[in-house]
């Protein structure tokens, strides 16, 4: 069987460390991503969990492992509903990929992929769902990009430029 992908690839102008904090940081992590703030030490094979408030409550929408963390490049992790009916063992959680490279214009390309779906349980149905009629990620990349390059522009104007910045970001350390 074929491997089911969803690839979506976005150019940000703005450099990939702070392209990076938008998909590690669960301040920001919580403005794209339903309300949802990664926790996790972001250490490959450590737990990540996307915790949000619903009806009052805490709640885990989607959990996974983070496979590998590679700042401002590479980050890879599992992800699975905990609350669906099928169980949660390795085989029914799907793979998510974030590569970024920046350029030498100081943009940041970022492709992400989402697999494993040919294997899990519900994966037809997960695949459609995700594929979302051919747009897959980017709805939710356009909101990322919304966030990052206003935060740019910001960080330009209180420098005094209106250039994109090398500037440096930490890693996260969550």
């Amino acid at each position: 069987m074929e491997p089911l992908l969803v690839r979506n690839t976005i150019t940000f102008d703005a450099p990939a460390a702070r392209v990076w904090d938008a998909l590690v940081n669960p301040d920001q992590t919580r403005k794209y991503m339903f309300g949802c703030a990664t926790v996790s030490d972001w250490k490959p094979g450590s737990p990540l969990l996307w915790e949000m408030m619903h009806e009052g409550n805490p709640y885990v929408p989607v959990k996974g492992t983070v496979l590998a963390y590679e700042p401002y490049t590479h980050l890879r992790y599992t992800v699975i509903d905990p609350n669906a009916a099928y169980p949660d063992i390795p085989e029914n959680h799907l793979v998510v990929s974030f590569d970024l490279r920046e350029t030498s214009s100081g943009q940041t390309v970022l492709t992400v992929t989402q697999g494993g779906f040919e294997g899990a349980a519900d994966g037809a149905r997960r695949y459609r769902d995700v594929y979302n009629n051919g747009e897959g990620w980017n709805p939710i990349l356009a909101q990322i990009k919304t966030i990052v390059e206003e935060e740019e522009e910001q960080t330009n104007r209180e420098q005094g430029t209106g250039e994109p910045q090398k500037a440096s970001y930490p890693a996260a350390t969550h």
